[in-house]
């Protein structure tokens, strides 16, 4: 059977603050259907699903009536959970990625490593509170969310831009190209998991 035929997961999560469904298939089209009730994460993670060539299925319920902050952190948990349970056992993964992602004036470097070992740096400063209806704090706190609960190590850095929607627009898209590239399955060593140790 073909490796990539399993790499689906689904994650079911409920708090007393969200409800959550995610659904990827890592060896999609990039066709995306995500309903998070905050229209500029939607547009983001359709980004993710399109240029990470990920089918991503999202639906989120959240106590949106209060703010923003738990719905936004509770969709990059359930995400984050959704590819490290679809990746397996990591078995034949590429696992590193870099690029440096222009988008008009914004330029960003994402550098990934599917380690088993979640860590985020966080080098994007945001000068406006808000982008669309979103605090811009919030950003952090999915890329936060994400990375712990993938296990993967992910370094974002935004090093020239002034308009703060193209400037996170690039980290999205930026993280979207590597996890294409890392979660890619290496022909020359699609059986090994890619580490000394023998386990990621």
């Amino acid at each position: 059977m073909d490796k990539t035929s399993s790499r689906i997961a689904k994650i079911e999560r409920k708090t007393k603050e969200t409800s959550i469904f995610c659904e990827v298939i890592l060896d999609g089209t990039g066709k995306s259907d995500i309903q998070t009730g905050i229209g500029f994460l939607d547009h983001m993670i359709e980004q993710v699903a399109r240029h990470g060539l990920i089918d991503i299925n999202l639906k989120a319920d959240g106590d949106l009536h209060i703010d923003m902050h738990h719905t936004t952190e509770d969709i990059g948990i359930v995400m984050g959970e959704a590819i490290k349970k679809a990746l397996g056992d990591k078995a034949g993964i590429k696992r590193f990625s870099h690029i440096i992602l222009p988008m008009d004036e914004a330029l960003t470097q994402v550098s990934m490593d599917i380690s088993g070992r979640p860590y985020l740096r966080w080098a994007v400063h945001l000068s406006p509170p808000k982008i669309g209806e979103m605090d811009s704090e919030l950003f952090r706190e999915w890329f936060y969310a994400f990375a712990h609960n993938s296990a993967i190590t992910l370094h974002i850095e935004n090093l020239h831009g002034s308009n703060a929607h193209h400037i996170i627009e690039s980290c999205y898209k930026g993280l979207a190209r590597c996890l294409k590239d890392a979660i890619s399955i290496d022909p020359r060593a699609s059986n090994s998991i890619p580490t000394t140790k023998g386990i990621l």
